[in-house]
């Protein structure tokens, strides 16, 4: 697959060695060239609408906003250059939007991804997916106790003494399928969904399956579909909240729709044409997701 998917394409040197080093961490915090990306309660600040961008603040102004115990995570360098992630979470929508106004907008990553460079997606992905996992770890999930960050927000230490179990950035594995009849596909839709939008069937990985037995069980369990031919197309960061998407084909070796859950409102089987020329009841998945990638590359004949 020589074109990547939406939130793929990092450039940075995420310099995985050097985080460890105090030193050298405090020394690009405290360089004046250090760029900062910032997020609040699950938005990134992003300057631009037609062609937006993330909006880069330099170190006196993060330092003015910063708590002291807010997070701050090294997302990489570019020559001598450090980019740093920050969480404003705590500051109330007024002073947020006082505060840094003129630098740009809080805005849904899903919503403008797919109009940004390659890069700066894939950067912006990159903090979200590391920020969302520290406002969720900040204890020991061993003994309770309080964990401390280190290693340029890459890592959590357990405070307790008599503990200190480390604990790293989690990304929760997720199979994502096409699953094909000759010429028409399996589709699913959520209850919570916006009315007429259907998606690729999804699912998280389970301790002990491949991937290949995570397709074919999500589909069986969701749609009472048999199939064959699992094969991997691509992948997909998708910091909403954690995961990484790992796209398949299957082909299906049965064709009655039984729900076996309470996940699925409805399945169907949709052809070529309809999903062509989709009515205008009918939603397809987001542009930037790999579902959409998926369904696109299968009417491409890919």
């Amino acid at each position: 697959m020589s074109r990547k998917n939406v939130f793929a394409g990092g450039e940075l040197d995420r310099v995985g060695p050097r985080r460890s080093d105090a030193a050298w961490v405090a020394a690009h915090r405290a360089n004046p060239e250090s760029r900062y990306v910032v997020l609040w309660r699950g938005f990134c600040l992003i300057d631009g609408d037609h062609a937006p961008r993330a909006a880069y603040l330099g170190r006196e102004t993060i330092e003015r906003l910063l708590p002291d115990d807010a997070i701050c995570a090294l997302l990489g360098v570019e020559g001598e250059i450090a980019t740093f992630a920050v969480d404003l979470s705590d500051l109330d929508d007024a002073t947020a939007r006082d505060a840094l106004q003129g630098f740009g907008a809080f805005r849904d990553l899903r919503d403008f991804g797919g109009l940004m460079t390659a890069p700066e997606a894939s950067l912006m992905a990159h903090a979200r997916g590391l920020i969302y996992w520290h406002q969720r770890h900040r204890f020991c999930g061993v003994c309770g106790g309080a964990a401390q960050i280190a290693d340029a927000g890459h890592l959590r230490r357990c405070g307790n003494p008599s503990c200190g179990a480390e604990h790293f950035p989690r990304t929760d594995p997720a199979v994502i399928m096409l699953v094909a009849d000759g010429d028409r596909c399996l589709m699913g839709r959520q209850a919570q969904w916006p009315e007429g939008l259907y998606s690729t069937l999804a699912g998280f990985v389970e301790p002990g399956e491949s991937l290949e037995e995570a397709v074919a069980r999500e589909i069986w369990e969701e749609a009472g579909i048999t199939v064959r031919d699992v094969r991997y197309h691509s992948s997909q960061p998708w910091p909403f909240p954690a995961s990484l998407m790992l796209g398949f084909h299957a082909t299906a070796t049965s064709t009655e729709i039984k729900l076996q859950s309470n996940e699925l409102d409805d399945a169907r089987w949709f052809d070529r044409y309809e999903l062509r020329n989709p009515g205008a009841a009918m939603r397809l998945p987001r542009p930037t997701s790999i579902s959409r990638r998926l369904l696109d590359d299968w009417l491409e004949g890919a």
